[in-house]
């Protein structure tokens, strides 16, 4: 299939697709003209790989992942589990950064509020 036909049923732009190829991430074929044609693999690689930048991934983690998909063994799978397991960390970091960050607005906001309540009776004394 073609690039617009591969786009439009995984739910995806073309530019996506294009950019998920030159990532490494799906192969086509190129006909005598030049048109990538695609398998019907793709469409489910593709919503394979939506879901792992839905997980927050990135390109270059989601190549190191797509062994396991591609050519399973425990060795990938136990690759896969350690690379999963490091992305969760770091995501489990940055949300308790954005919990303390959120501490500190709500402290701000405080702050703020007690400031605005003494302006209104300075104002009405």
């Amino acid at each position: 299939m073609r690039i617009g036909e591969l786009a439009s049923r995984a739910g995806v732009s073309v530019r996506s697709v294009r950019y998920y190829e030159e990532q490494g991430l799906l192969t086509s074929t190129r006909s005598p003209s030049g048109q990538r044609h695609y398998t019907e693999g793709e469409v489910e690689r593709l919503a394979f790989i939506q879901q792992l930048y839905a997980a927050g991934l990135s390109s270059r983690t989601i190549a190191e992942l797509l062994p396991c998909v591609d050519t399973p063994s425990e060795e990938h799978s136990d690759s896969a589990l350690e690379r999963l397991a490091l992305e969760r960390e770091r995501l489990s970091r940055h949300i308790a950064d954005l919990v303390r960050t959120r501490g500190t607005l709500d402290r701000l906001m405080a702050t703020a509020r007690a400031h605005r309540e003494q302006l209104g009776k300075v104002a009405a004394g």
